[in-house]
């Protein structure tokens, strides 16, 4: 007795389990087109509040226009051959990004949960993986306005900006980075937070400890030893490091490019197999 093949095939949903196994590089592909494709149902909701981008933006303005405007004069933290201001814009860029990433990401989840759109998506053929990543993706291109807003503060403020094409595809590769790691890791924490009111207090004792044990407003150079070594096994350290060698004209990196980019990779793939496994926990 053969195998009847079905009837119709949904829009590439739905494929012979047989074809998936022994073909990697299909598997592949259908993972890369269902992560498009929950990444752009995410992204669509921006249609609905496009405010939200602007709001985002308050926050890393006034770091800059107060706290950098303020440390610039006193010149009490040394960074080398660039300004204060210089040093610390590539920091509240990766700062913001931190933030759109850690509050977006889990809260999206909860609210997803509690409308039951979650469990749809979970009887569906659509991989875990995909499920994830597509909402890393969402975020790091929600997260590519911070970039237009940054970088146009930053002019008005005489910023000493790289602003040569490859460059820029470098600190927007770099932010789709960071906004993944982030997204992914708030993600986590939303698959094991049942209400939004412990994720909002979890997500704000994050954020900060986050923030501060990185290089992106001071040196690592004059951190205590203690917090070296958490320094360098936060992601947001790398970020930072990446975004201040591409952004800046006279801009360095301690680590390169090349290894601060693998180390965030690195950093989403573990955290995607992760929270992979734990995204059926949302709908217990």
């Amino acid at each position: 007795m053969t195998r009847q093949e079905p009837d119709v095939m949904l829009n590439g949903w739905v494929e012979p389990r047989q074809n998936r196994r022994e073909n990697f590089i299909y598997a592949i592909n259908q993972l890369a087109s269902k992560t498009l494709v929950i990444a752009e149902l995410e992204v669509r909701k921006l249609r609905h509040d496009p405010y939200d981008l602007l709001i985002r933006g308050v926050q890393p303005a006034l770091w800059l226009l107060i706290f950098g405007q303020v440390f610039t004069r006193t010149r009490a933290i040394p960074t080398g051959n660039l300004s204060y201001l210089d040093f610390m814009t590539p920091g509240i860029l990766a700062q913001s990004v931190l933030f759109v990433a850690i509050l977006t990401g889990g809260m999206t989840l909860i609210w997803e949960r509690d409308l039951g759109i979650v469990h749809k998506l979970l009887a569906s053929p659509v991989p875990r993986a995909a499920m994830v990543l597509g909402k890393a993706l969402a975020c790091g291109i929600r997260s590519l306005s911070q970039i237009v807003i940054i970088y146009g503060l930053a002019l008005l403020l005489g910023v000493n900006l790289n602003l040569h094409p490859l460059a820029l595809l470098q600190v927007v590769v770099i932010v789709l980075l960071g906004a993944g790691c982030f997204c992914v890791f708030s993600l986590i924490i939303g698959c094991l937070v049942k209400n939004r009111e412990r994720f909002t207090g979890i997500g704000q004792l994050l954020t900060m400890p986050l923030f501060f044990a990185s290089n992106a407003i001071y040196p690592l150079s004059l951190m205590p030893g203690w917090l070296q070594i958490i320094s360098h096994i936060n992601p947001l350290t790398y970020q930072v490091d990446a975004l201040r060698g591409t952004m800046l004209v006279n801009g360095l990196n301690l680590y390169g490019f090349g290894l601060d980019c693998t180390i965030l990779l690195l950093t989403l793939i573990g955290l995607t197999i992760i929270c992979g496994r734990l995204y059926p926990r949302v709908a217990m």
